[in-house]
């Protein structure tokens, strides 16, 4: 049973989600996302509902995108790597990604004109073009070529049927939860662009990876029960953790989620730190993690991609005010221990001060 997370941020949804949702829907069965069992199951999975509480506030046209955008990563994910041959072919995966990101960097060239996922990607860099500036337009193709190489280094796990270390797991998940390729559409969808001085700097960096380590942290948290069942469980952190260090379920499962609410906490002081002296900008942007970290959650315990009604998880409803771990010391993680030299040392009186109450409720559609 996996028990309530930590979640301080408020829940939030577009008020268009059902329409957003609807077109979604639609968008994959007009471009033959996935086989006709995979996309009947994706759209299922309210996939609109999750981009809309991604950018509750931001323009629907940019909403829709990346609502199409996700159901198109997952057609990716689902149905060329995780259940697709090439999923577990490392080299011949790594030509067909980069074929498809030739699609994305160009999607006027004639390669793989017969592919549907191709013509689906097609028609997202078109209309991410109609919203994005020339640099987020290059930073969104630049993060989803690190998705690609982090699912080809998937399939070299599958391939040979191994389970990574934490650390090597921790660093690829910064990229194959496909979460850094979101980022250019947060800045689109409240329509400006974050100052490369201030996207860039470390801080804000590290801010922006502590979100990725969350949403997929709790990702796999929600998945595992759908995970575990399948026949190429190698690759989520409780697997990881039962692997490296020997340790039961339960026990994999309470080290993760202190793991996550460290990351949590540490989140929030820093978030709260840059907006003291960022921008407007700025602001916005951290503000958008946020959304993202809360989005990912209420989806991922209502949708029926992890619920699976037809053999059903132990999820939670409700979600907890108080971390599980609060410590200041670094999670003995070497790709992001770094994170933790970002802020002063606290005052030793000084703690997480907790929203009131200890559980909430989950927010509905």
């Amino acid at each position: 049973m996996v028990p309530p997370v930590f979640s301080p941020i408020p829940p939030a949804i577009h008020p268009r989600h059902r329409q957003i949702n609807d077109r979604t829907g639609a968008w994959a069965t007009a471009f033959g996302i996935g086989s006709e069992e995979l996309r009947r199951k994706l759209i299922a999975h309210d996939i609109g509902t999750f981009a809309a509480r991604v950018l509750p506030e931001g323009r629907e046209e940019v909403v829709s995108i990346l609502a199409d955008f996700i159901i198109w990563l997952f057609g990716v994910d689902d149905g060329l790597c995780e259940e697709g041959e090439l999923g577990k072919d490392p080299a011949e995966l790594v030509g067909e990604l980069s074929r498809m990101l030739r699609v994305a960097q160009n999607p006027e060239v004639p390669m793989l004109t017969l592919d549907p996922l191709a013509a689906g990607l097609r028609d997202l860099r078109r209309r991410v073009s109609r919203y994005a500036t020339p640099s987020q337009e290059a930073r969104w193709v630049d993060a989803l070529r690190e998705y690609f190489l982090s699912v080809v280094w998937e399939a070299s796990h599958r391939s040979h049927e191994t389970v990574p270390d934490l650390n090597d797991y921790t660093l690829m998940r910064l990229y194959d939860g496909a979460t850094s390729v979101v980022l250019p559409l947060l800045e689109m969808g409240h329509g400006y662009e974050l100052h490369p001085n201030e996207r860039d700097s470390t801080a804000v960096r590290a801010a922006a990876e502590m979100a990725y380590f969350i949403i997929t942290w709790d990702n796999d948290l929600f998945s595992y029960h759908k995970e575990s069942r399948a026949q190429q469980y190698y690759l989520n952190v409780l697997r990881v953790l039962e692997h490296e260090q020997e340790l039961s379920p339960a026990d994999a499962l309470t080290e993760a989620v202190a793991q996550r609410d460290r990351v949590m906490c540490l989140f929030l002081r820093l978030r709260d730190q840059l907006a003291a002296t960022g921008s407007p900008q700025l602001r916005q942007y951290l503000e958008s993690l946020g959304s993202f970290i809360r989005g990912a959650q209420d989806w991922g315990i209502s949708s029926r991609r992890y619920t699976t009604p037809d053999d059903p998880a132990d999820l939670p409803s409700t979600f907890r005010d108080t971390p599980t771990d609060d410590s200041r010391e670094a999670l003995d993680i070497p790709a992001v221990a770094w994170w933790w030299d970002l802020l002063p040392e606290l005052p030793e009186n000084e703690t997480f001060q907790p929203l009131s109450g200890a559980i909430r409720t989950a927010a509905s559609v």
